[in-house]
């Protein structure tokens, strides 16, 4: 890892690091960038977000930036966590004077004294984020790295600076972090580091579930999240999370036949969307597609393990598992529901013929989500056999250009009849119920079985026929 100060200067550049430095100077604190972009410089990944502790008040010397940056630079301050943040242009720089925590059992909020920089570095969460850079002019560019982060960094390493089992037990969130940071950059967890997270992992019960929520999200948004659910399942903590993922795992085997790991092949399917998309409520889909197959699974002596309508199953477990982690309850939570329900429907499109008819109600029910839809579908193509996925891939590129065809034909993507329940009812005089129901669903069907074009006339000339056929008068007629 190369370490020289010509190295570090380079990343200190520009107007920002000069005005901090010269208002530390001037103010007389001793001044540190710390944490994440210390971590980020080594790791040539690019950054925003600026930590900065002085020892001293931390609030005077955002203040003090602030305003010497100028009108471009808004400053907050949070009295009661003695931190403030300046935002200039596209980047955030947090302040906060160096200090020393102490933990109650029952809480991972800290009892917080001033300190010095080594108390800082100290409380830290690994050893990776436990290293400062000095900003002041004497001494600018120093590397402060009590706990050798930067071997760790070049030998991939996770571990905490100080007793693990303290380290956890004061703030169980490290353990999510912990995983998050091995799932993100793919460093391997030391193994005190991780066997302290498995004698720890029931201390994750008193942290709020946005913030775990907050560090699921980043596991399955990093480049290979399998890594991440497999971390937290050997851990233990993901039973404690998540036991309907824990449920999918193991191999039940009669009369000699077996079926598949349900738990690894979701992990394959998630990482297979990751390689093709960051969209995180499309991967939570793919996280839970197939949640309903335990409590689906039956064995046939004739024809081995089925999983019948496993994404029904799934999809009506969904409400409770967003409510319990207190995941948003609003369209999120109906797209994932959406997409799980109706994950099998190209897997059957691609085995049979396809047609139109088919097509088009797919088209209806999936609307705007047909192409992630898609997605997850290929994703979820996992077979060993190299043949088979070719097989697959094959059918779903026929049932997509059939979509194309289907959409540019006969427009069914979110589709609204054009005549609606009020204007049946103001035709034949009808009251609000069952029979405009009835009416509506037949014209719908209609259309998606392509016994009528989806136009006024064709509609009009099909709902009078049907209209006599049930007896029902026009008024005008």
């Amino acid at each position: 890892m190369k370490t020289d100060t010509l190295f570090i200067l380079d990343k200190l550049q520009g107007k920002i690091f000069e005005v901090i430095t010269e208002e530390a100077d001037r103010l007389q604190l001793d001044t540190y960038v710390i944490g994440g972009y210390v971590r980020d410089i080594f790791l040539r990944r690019p950054s925003k977000d600026i930590d900065v502790v002085c020892v001293g008040s931390g609030i005077q010397l955002a203040g003090a930036v602030a305003g010497n940056l100028g009108k471009k630079a808004h400053l907050s301050v949070f009295k009661n966590f003695g931190t403030a943040q300046v935002k200039y242009k596209d980047v955030e720089i947090e302040f906060v004077g160096a200090r020393k925590e102490s933990y109650n059992r029952n809480s991972r909020k800290p009892i917080v004294e001033d300190g010095t920089l080594d108390d800082d570095l100290n409380r830290r969460d690994f050893t990776i984020n436990a290293m400062a850079i000095r900003l002041n002019k004497e001494g600018f560019g120093e590397l402060i790295d009590p706990f050798n982060g930067l071997d760790d960094l070049d030998d991939l390493l996770i571990r905490t600076p100080l007793n693990p089992d303290i380290t956890f037990s004061d703030d169980p969130l490290r353990m999510l972090r912990a995983i998050r940071f091995a799932s993100q950059l793919g460093f391997f967890i030391v193994p005190k580091t991780f066997e302290a997270i498995e004698r720890n992992k029931t201390r994750i019960e008193i942290i709020s579930k946005e913030r775990i929520v907050d560090e699921l999200n980043k596991i399955i948004l990093s480049p290979c999240p399998s890594v991440g659910f497999e971390l937290l399942e050997q851990t233990g903590l993901l039973e404690i999370i998540l036991p309907e993922l824990v449920a999918l795992k193991g191999i039940e085997t009669k009369e000699g036949v077996g079926h598949k790991d349900n738990f690894s092949h979701t992990l394959k399917v998630l990482d297979n969307l990751a390689r093709t998309s960051d969209n995180l409520w499309l991967r939570w889909a793919a996280l839970f597609h197939d949640i309903g197959k335990p409590r689906s699974k039956r064995f046939d002596p004739k024809t081995g393990w089925t999983f019948h309508s496993h994404e029904f199953i799934g999809m009506k477990m969904l409400k409770d598992i967003f409510q319990r982690l207190k995941l948003p309850l609003n369209d999120k939570l109906k797209y994932v529901e959406k997409l799980v329900s109706l994950h099998m429907r190209p897997i059957i499109l691609a085995d049979e013929e396809v047609t139109d008819s088919a097509i088009r109600r797919l088209l209806f029910e999936t609307g705007e989500e047909i192409d992630d839809l898609m997605q997850l579908c290929e994703a979820d193509i996992t077979s060993k056999n190299p043949e088979k996925v070719r097989q697959f891939l094959r059918n779903f590129k026929l049932v997509r250009s059939k979509l194309k065809e289907i959409e540019e034909k006969d427009r069914i993507r979110n589709f609204q009849p054009p005549i609606d329940g009020l204007e049946i009812m103001e035709m034949f005089n009808l009251p609000p119920g069952r029979e405009v129901g009835e009416l509506k669903s037949a014209i719908k069907d209609a259309i998606l079985d392509g016994e009528i074009p989806n136009e006024y006339d064709a509609v009009y000339a099909f709902l009078m026929k049907l209209a006599e056929e049930k007896g029902l008068k026009h008024p005008s007629h």
